[in-house]
């Protein structure tokens, strides 16, 4: 069983903020979400990256349209839900479970499209978004409108799975009881963040999501400094993080960020096939 990832948008940034001693030009990024089929579970989605139908709409608040007009994603129609999962014979009801990895707007945008599907998320991070003020949440990049009104009934809280240690990085959690995909705090980035080892993989695979946005920036030399401490939850977990995600690769693992711009054999525009 091995996941494929689509890329809901593109999204611009300063390569200065996202990578030491990077240039003030450009930066195109991903934001990546994924699919995988459990053989008990059945199609099971990893966040659902950005939708049209959530971010472009005048029924939006004015914060969630100020958010999408300066952040400006680019949506990729063909990988957009619909499209992608048509790819693979399925359709949004056809979706069992969706992995919330955190709750950041570009991650959950796209909930309230999968109606028959369980939410798997860090209990801790949820009981925070109900606990925060609209502003504090603001302050996080969390808009409570993405969020299905049922989800606290539809959630299963990723903490309560049966733990297991795991070389080089946190203990995880064991989704599904079959040790096919463990979630892995990743904290700093945002409250609860995780990543998704498929470590049953021949070549271990980390998804660890938001770590950083880039692939340069895990290694100590290519870390940002000034905007992760400006945005993150705790620019002390980012850097401890990252060194985990750092060791795991150089033991052998292999890893993919959301944002990443590199291609990796896991993207559903190289080829990748579940």
């Amino acid at each position: 069983m091995r996941p494929v990832f689509a890329n809901s948008a593109w999204v611009a940034a300063p390569e200065r903020l996202i990578l030491r001693n990077g240039r003030w030009r450009r930066r195109w990024l991903q934001v990546r979400y994924g699919l995988f089929i459990h053989p008990k579970a059945g199609p099971t989605l990893i966040d659902t990256g950005y939708t049209s139908h959530s971010l472009n709409t005048s029924s939006r608040t004015l914060a969630l349209r100020s958010y999408a007009g300066i952040l400006a994603p680019r949506l990729v129609v063909q990988e957009q839900a619909g499209p992608f999962l048509t790819q693979f014979g399925l359709t949004a009801v056809d979706i069992s479970r969706v992995i919330v990895t955190h709750f950041h707007a570009d991650h959950v945008s796209g909930l309230a499209a999968f109606p028959n599907a369980r939410f798997i998320a860090s209990g801790a991070a949820w009981a925070q978004v109900q606990g925060n003020s609209a502003l504090q949440n603001l302050r996080h990049g969390v808009f409570a409108e993405l969020i299905p009104g049922d989800f606290g009934t539809r959630l299963e809280v990723v903490e309560k799975c049966a733990s297991q240690k795991i070389a080089h990085l946190p203990d995880g959690h064991d989704i599904f009881g079959d040790g096919s995909v463990l979630a892995v705090p990743l904290p700093g980035h945002a409250h609860g963040h995780f990543g998704l080892l498929f470590g049953q993989l021949e070549v271990p695979f980390l998804y660890a999501t938001d770590t950083q946005w880039v692939g340069e920036a895990l290694l100590p030399g290519g870390r940002p400094r000034l905007f992760p401490r400006l945005i993150s939850d705790s620019f002390s977990e980012v850097v401890r993080s990252s060194e985990q995600v750092s060791a795991f690769q150089k033991a052998g693992g292999e890893v993919l960020l959301c944002h990443d711009t590199a291609p990796s054999q896991f993207d559903f525009a190289q080829g990748a096939e579940l």
